[in-house]
């Protein structure tokens, strides 16, 4: 059976797990799933998980100097004003530099550049002077598998990933199964290759230009 969707996904965790007299164990396999994202989500760093994403700046509001991000955000990778000929890039700083900047120049408006994380939000400095567009390059949470949202890339590219990873899951309801061991091998295996994988797509995308000390290129 192949596993590619949310439902073969349960099917295939529920005969691999042999229990389906145990109902309470087989109707925790959606949070077993759950769980397994969890864990991906922390232990996986792949292209696929990086989005790119517009969002604009509001200078109507009370505070424009906070933008809300994506649902799904992780960690940025770069922000950059799109709206501005030559897109340029805005730096990272912490919070508490920003105030520092903010204070010593009286919460100027003006053309950001710079931003800091604060929860939830961006926080750009200097205040912004007109409604700019912000394109995130962003580190993004795996898309949750459920009944409505029935696949996504992760499974296409990895069921091993998503079984393994539900069993083991499942593993401190069953207590002592043999199994147990082989499941793990195998979330491992499937989390090494995929982050191997990933490496090998950002770095062998095409020849490397070296240049030696006191060579001119």
């Amino acid at each position: 059976m192949a596993i590619n969707t949310y439902a073969t996904l349960v099917t295939a965790a529920t005969e691999w797990l042999a229990r389906e007299e145990d109902t309470t164990l087989i109707a925790r396999i959606p949070d077993f799933i759950a769980l397994c994202e969890a864990k991906g989500n922390r232990t996986l760093f792949v292209p696929q998980m990086e989005v790119r994403s517009t969002t604009s700046v509001d200078i109507a509001t009370a505070e424009p100097e906070f933008v809300t991000l994506p649902d799904d955000f992780q960690s940025m990778r770069r922000l950059r004003l799109s709206s501005v000929a030559g897109k340029p890039p805005l730096r990272f700083l912490t919070s508490t530099q920003i105030d520092e900047m903010r204070y010593a120049r009286d919460n100027v408006s003006a053309q950001p550049n710079s931003y800091a994380i604060i929860g939830t939000e961006l926080e750009l400095f200097p205040t912004p002077n007109e409604n700019y567009t912000l394109e995130m390059l962003y580190r993004a949470n795996i898309p949750a598998l459920t009944s409505v949202n029935t696949f996504n890339w992760l499974l296409l590219a990895a069921p091993d990933f998503y079984l393994y990873g539900t069993l083991m899951e499942a593993a401190p309801y069953i207590k002592e199964d043999g199994r147990i061991q082989i499941w793990s091998a195998g979330l491992s295996n499937a989390i090494d290759g995929l982050n191997n994988l990933g490496f090998r797509r950002s770095f062998d995308a095409g020849p490397s230009d070296i240049t030696l000390p006191g060579v001119t290129p």
